[in-house]
This record gives structure tokens, C-alpha cells and sequence, in this order.
């Protein structure tokens, strides 16, 4: 379990500059949830991914992840135990290096060489894997990923965090620089690995129509706060429409992002 008891995060504190990205946010993930969390731009969605994998530390609260209080903890140690993926493709995987190898790089996390020689045994596994993605990519193991599309490299890259399944994978927007198309390859892989795996998941989307199709719960965010916790029959039953109108029942106005309204 996930559990995040009153965290607060404020930005150049006590200057013109000051921003409340956080403010006394409390939130309870059980095991095998896959939650969606949408908000406008600014609502806090990122920085509570941020706080979560140690990207900075919280002026306030604690975060907990199976018990562990794991507060001040580095972000390198949370990343043992945390997947992440981010909107940009090209994040997540080294370009210069082949297929193969940085998959023997996400194989070989946490052994005390940080890279390990592929064996036979290993060049079939990944193999395997990589077929499963159905983008061809175990026929091209020994190209650079920094020849592949943007949504082969994300499929990848996913593949990679997921490699040793972590105790939390967060998908920060991790289709929104993808065409169509190719974003709901990378969203139906995603739903695959996430239930083949019984994966925590947290994910921040811009594309409402996927907040209630995928996952068993949808967050709504504004201004560092949830607003709004759906799941179950209630959730089944929402809309895209219904999405909107909550939103300006919480806080006051529409929602201002008009990208969220896509789909």
C-alpha cells in the first residue's frame, strides 16, 4: 500500500514567485489499485508523482510505501522500488545504446554490476518479451533505441520499468506526445502488463474518456488538492460530461484545459 498523510510542497516560499503545488494532500492506494488522476495544468498531478519518487522532498507529511516510511528517502533508492514513466519518449532509456542493451541494463537493476554480460539465455528472454509488444522490435535488438519511433521507445521503456515488476509504477502522461494510433497501443499494452503483473499503479492523463475507461479509480486534481474520488459502480457510470460538471461543482469554474476534453 501507497499512503500519503497530509503532504504539502510550496515553491520560492515568501517571494513574488511563491507557488502551493501541494497542500495538505492525504491519499491511501491499496495494493493492485490502478488509479487515474486528471486535473487541469498546475493542479499539483506531477509534483504528487514528484513527491512520491523523491524528485524533492515535502515541506510537510509522510509518505509510506508498504509500511516503509520513505519520506527522506533519495530518489535513487525509491527508484528500486518505484517504476516511472514521463510524456517524453526519449526519457527512460539511453539512445546510444542498443535494444538489447539497455533491456540487459533494466534486467540487471539492482545487482551490484551495473551491467552484466548477455548470454545466449538472456538475448532469448528479451526476445520473448519484445514480442510481445507486436512492434517487431526482437528482430531489431541490435539497433540504437534512439532509431526507434516515439511510441516504440515508450512501449520499451515501459517494458524496462516493468522489467522486475516494482512495488508502484507512475505512467506520468506517458502517451500525450504520441499520436493517436499509437497511443492506444501504448494504453493497451499498458492495461496488459499492469493486470499480468498485479501492478500498483498511479497514472496522470490528459484524456478524460481514458481516465474512466481505464484502472478500477479516477482522481480529480486542482490546485494541489484532490477534489474529487471515484470508483466502482459510481465510477462505471460517469462521463466524460459528468467529469466536467463535477469539476465545476468543486471549484467554482470550467475546467481550462481543452486538451482534457479530447476523446
Amino acid at each position: 500500500m501507497l499512503e500519503l498523510s497530509h503532504i504539502s510542497k510550496t515553491f520560492n516560499p515568501g517571494t513574488a514567485n511563491e507557488r502551493k503545488a501541494l497542500v495538505d494532500l492525504s491519499l491511501k492506494v491499496p495494493d493492485f489499485d490502478f488509479i487515474s488522476i486528471i486535473g487541469s495544468n498546475g493542479a499539483g498531478k506531477s509534483s504528487v508523482f514528484n513527491a512520491i519518487a523523491g524528485s524533492f522532498f515535502t515541506d510537510s507529511g509522510s509518505i509510506l510505501l508498504d509500511g516503509e516510511d520513505i519520506t527522506l528517502q533519495p530518489e535513487y533508492v525509491r527508484a528500486r522500488n518505484i517504476g516511472r514513466l514521463f510524456q517524453d519518449p526519449m526519457r527512460g532509456s539511453a539512445p546510444g545504446m542498443t535494444i538489447e542493451e539497455n533491456l540487459s541494463l533494466a534486467a540487471s537493476a539492482g545487482r551490484k554490476s551495473w551491467f552484466s554480460h548477455i548470454s545466449k539465455k538472456d538475448r532469448e528472454a528479451f526476445r520473448e518479451r519484445l514480442s510481445l509488444l507486436g512492434m517487431g522490435l526482437e528482430d531489431r535488438m541490435q539497433q540504437p533505441v534512439g532509431l526507434l519511433s516515439g511510441g516504440q521507445r515508450q512501449a520499451l521503456t515501459l517494458m524496462m520499468a516493468t522489467f522486475h515488476p516494482p512495488k508502484l509504477l507512475l505512467l506520468d502522461e506517458h502517451t500525450a506526445a504520441l499520436d493517436p494510433a499509437t497511443a492506444d497501443k501504448v494504453l493497451a499494452l499498458t492495461k496488459e502488463i499492469v493486470e499480468t503483473n498485479h501492478l500498483t499503479c498511479l497514472m496522470v492523463t490528459h484524456n478524460m474518456q481514458t481516465a474512466l475507461d481505464l484502472g478500477n479509480r479516477t482522481l480529480m486534481m486542482d490546485h494541489g488538492r484532490i477534489i474529487y474520488d471515484v470508483r466502482g459502480d459510481e465510477r462505471s457510470k460517469l462521463t466524460v460530461n459528468d467529469l466536467l460538471v463535477l469539476f465545476r461543482k468543486a471549484v467554482g469554474k470550467n475546467l481550462d484545459n481543452d486538451r482534457m476534453m479530447l476523446g
